[in-house]
């Protein structure tokens, strides 16, 4: 997905850890995302704690009492796609990915999270996944994301999402800085989504969300939760069913009012262009009779119920033309009313700039 060349959202709802290393409540999250139809879920996979963080890490007991084995995972990515979700696997270690890639899991994007943008080993076991990698790029200057990006194009990828957006609680909306996403396109030419992590109850978390489609950005990814505002890891970003329905719903409108960004006009635009109707058509200021060459002070501009087949900006052109029939007053000018030869407009007439 580019930048606007698909007006529909792809909603990815994240469940990190969430969970806790229950798989029941788990389970429960992915039920909930798939009756709010959304696109796809987020899951972050590990597998060997050591691999990721060092033992002397403040959450590294709580990380162990969260892991989820191979063999859950199997099951869970089973129900996933029965429930006609899109799976994103967000790899916090390598042996994450080889467990992916080696098994051919049915996942539709493989995640390296902004912490392993440049780690290496990361980076060389991603480029062996035969889809969409997502690069989390929040916190990382345009050195580290062109580290990224040239290491996995130089191994044969390119099919890249740039996954924008840190957590920082509370949100200073000026540090959001959508506007970078721009930058960002234009600089790699990779499709960029928008991962939010508004408060979930700050009244314009909506909104904020949804920012970035307005801008054209179709990829929104959010924290999810069963019971939002409960107090489990990665809850202060994480919104509940009703305002992610919400979401979905202004994101959808958001997109609809972007447009695709063509500058050829709609048959909408069209109609509203109609000259008569709607702009003003070329009529007689007064009578004309048959013979009277037309003037600046025998024409005017008027709306008119009928719709006029000579558009406005061919005045200039009409002007020394012979009416061939008598036109009364407020009578539409059109081609049948007067003998006219198309001819070179010499503007000289109506302007005190000489050549």
């Amino acid at each position: 997905m580019t930048k606007n060349q698909n007006i529909t959202p792809y909603i990815i709802a994240e469940t990190a850890y969430n969970h806790e290393g229950d798989i029941k409540y788990l389970y429960q999250m992915i039920d909930e995302i798939a009756s709010l139809k959304l696109n796809a879920v987020k899951f972050h996979l590990l597998l060997n704690l050591d691999s990721y963080m060092k033992k002397s890490h403040p959450l590294y007991q709580k990380m162990r009492q969260w892991m989820i084995t191979e063999n859950q995972w199997n099951e869970i990515f089973s129900f996933a796609t029965k429930k006609k979700l899109d799976i994103v696997a967000l790899c916090d270690d390598v042996e994450s990915i080889q467990y992916i890639v080696s098994k051919k899991k049915k996942i539709s994007s493989l995640e390296l999270h902004a912490t392993s943008i440049n780690d290496h080993f990361m980076l060389a076991e991603a480029a062996k996944f035969d889809g969409q990698i997502i690069l989390g790029i929040g916190g990382s200057s345009i050195s580290d994301i062109s580290y990224a990006v040239d290491f996995l194009r130089h191994h044969g990828k390119q099919n890249i999402l740039l996954m924008y957006g840190f957590q920082s609680y509370p949100t200073d909306y000026a540090d959001i800085n959508l506007a970078k996403m721009h930058a960002i396109y234009d600089l790699f030419r990779l499709p960029v989504g928008y991962a939010d992590h508004t408060g979930f109850d700050d009244p314009n978390n909506a909104v904020i969300s949804i920012a970035a489609a307005l801008m054209g950005f179709p990829v929104l990814e959010k924290h999810y939760t069963p019971d939002p505002g409960k107090e489990r890891i990665d809850y202060h970003a994480a919104v509940g069913k009703k305002q992610m329905s919400c979401i979905r719903d202004l994101m959808k409108t958001a997109l609809q009012v972007h447009g695709s960004g063509q500058i050829t006009l709609s048959e909408p635009e069209k109609a509203y262009g109609n000259i008569g109707p709607m702009k003003k058509a070329i009529v007689a200021r007064r009578d004309i009779k048959k013979g009277e060459k037309l003037s600046l002070e025998n024409l005017w501009f008027k709306r008119a119920p009928e719709e006029s087949t000579i558009q406005q900006k061919q005045f200039l052109q009409l002007l020394g033309s012979k009416a061939n029939v008598d036109i009364k007053k407020d009578d539409v000018i059109d081609f049948s009313k007067i003998e006219y030869k198309f001819k070179t407009l010499n503007l000289e007439q109506f302007t005190n700039v000489k050549k």
